[in-house]
């Protein structure tokens, strides 16, 4: 019996395609087997006539236990099937001859079929001459529907046709079946790719995460953010109001702007904000230093560069150090709310999700809103559920009052 998948223990005889005294070919379909994950063509890989079966159509054998017997016409194998029982089926000879005879005979010795080896591909001549790789199955099925295997588009091996691309065949493609085809790139792990797996892998396993989500009225802010852009024409983003809203709102909450050091906590009285910006090979994280004391369009400034700077790989390690809280904004991606994992050495990260024209309540009327949802992920270890929310709460009241955020 073959082992046909990494975790098959067993295997079921689903069809025989052969019986007792035919002769078989090597790369001819012989059976198919049931596996713990699908029912697989099994082709011999050997030239002889089938003598014996070792497990009936339906019946269950453990991997490596005699599945057939293929050698010469009328050669005893009783000898050979009593050595293979008297062995566990784990260490049972994945091929045993029939001990030699006195002259060599003159085709192969009988033996058990139970291993696969690698498939051999079988040759068929089409009205071209061409040849075509196909499995016995397929070859039959084809021939049972009327369609011309040249016809038909391989996804096996080295282009070889198997069982599904003739079901898979459709002749108004041309006898193409690419859809049904798998097919991939790969390509090495770059060393960013190998740093950000590392370093949030033992983020998200070794901190206990927990999120806090609230929704933010943002029509003050689009008004606020219209007038800076009007005084000081410079396009202040949604973003850079964020930065500037949590740094001040952070002042005032160290229990959030704070980094778990095994040993102790360290609050932070400074205010080092990393800001996740997207590169072609992962995620590099700038910091805004004292991001509490910079103006909205010193934060704007600075953020560009940065971007500008990660995108052309110009940044170097005192850029993307030090940082004491994050924030991540997918909103300008259509995302309305996610979760993201904390950065370590910060105990929080803080996910911004995009701004929703919505229905909203004000003075007990239903109106038109602007609503954008921000979500908290924090270290449990450092920050407790009302911690977190209390620095939510200033920081919803910075976005909605964006005067506040100047004080």
């Amino acid at each position: 019996m073959p082992k046909l998948s990494d975790t098959m223990t067993e295997g079921v005889v689903a069809e025989w395609h052969k019986k007792v005294g035919d002769v078989v070919e090597s790369g001819e379909l012989l059976a198919e087997i049931e596996t713990d994950k699908a029912t697989m063509e099994f082709e011999s890989f050997l030239d002889g006539v089938l003598l014996h079966i070792g497990v009936d159509k339906g019946g269950a054998a453990p991997v490596n236990s005699v599945l057939c017997v293929i050698g010469e016409k009328g050669e005893d194998f009783k000898a050979l099937l009593a050595e293979a029982a008297s062995l566990p089926a784990e260490a049972a000879p994945k091929s045993v001859p029939v001990a030699e005879k006195k002259a060599a005979p003159a085709s192969p010795p009988s033996t058990l079929a139970v291993k696969p080896v690698p498939t051999k591909i079988v040759a068929e001549t089409d009205s071209a001459n061409e040849r075509t790789k196909a499995s016995p199955m397929a070859r039959r099925l084809a021939s049972e529907k009327g369609i011309s295997i040249g016809n038909i588009t391989g996804s096996g091996d080295n282009g070889r046709i198997v069982k599904r691309d003739v079901e898979a065949y459709n002749p108004m493609t041309g006898g193409r079946s690419a859809i049904f085809q798998e097919k991939y790139t790969e390509e090495p792990v770059s060393q960013m790719r190998k740093t950000i797996a590392r370093r949030l892998s033992q983020s998200k396993f070794e901190a206990p995460h927990f999120y806090l989500t609230m929704e933010i009225d943002m029509d003050n802010a689009i008004e606020a953010r219209k007038a800076i852009i009007a005084r000081d024409e410079v396009k202040v983003s949604f973003n850079d109001m964020v930065i500037k809203a949590a740094a001040a709102a952070l002042r005032r909450h160290p229990k959030v702007n704070s980094s778990w050091l095994e040993d102790r906590i360290r609050y932070n009285e400074h205010v080092h904000i990393g800001v996740a910006v997207a590169v072609e090979d992962g995620l590099l994280v700038p910091v805004v230093r004292f991001a509490d004391s910079k103006t909205l369009p010193q934060i704007n400034v600075e953020v560009k560069e940065y971007a500008q700077r990660a995108k052309a790989k110009k940044l170097q390690p005192e850029d993307w150090e030090g940082n004491t809280f994050t924030i991540s904004n997918l909103g300008m991606f259509g995302i309305e709310e996610f979760t993201a994992i904390v950065n370590p050495p910060d105990a929080c990260i803080m996910a911004i999700g995009g701004i929703k024209q919505t229905p909203v309540v004000k003075n007990g009327a239903v109106v038109p809103g602007n609503v954008m949802k921000v979500t908290l992920s924090c270290d449990h270890r450092v920050v407790d559920g009302v911690s977190g929310s209390e620095f939510l709460l200033d920081f919803k009241a910075n976005m909605e009052n964006p005067v506040l955020m100047f004080m």
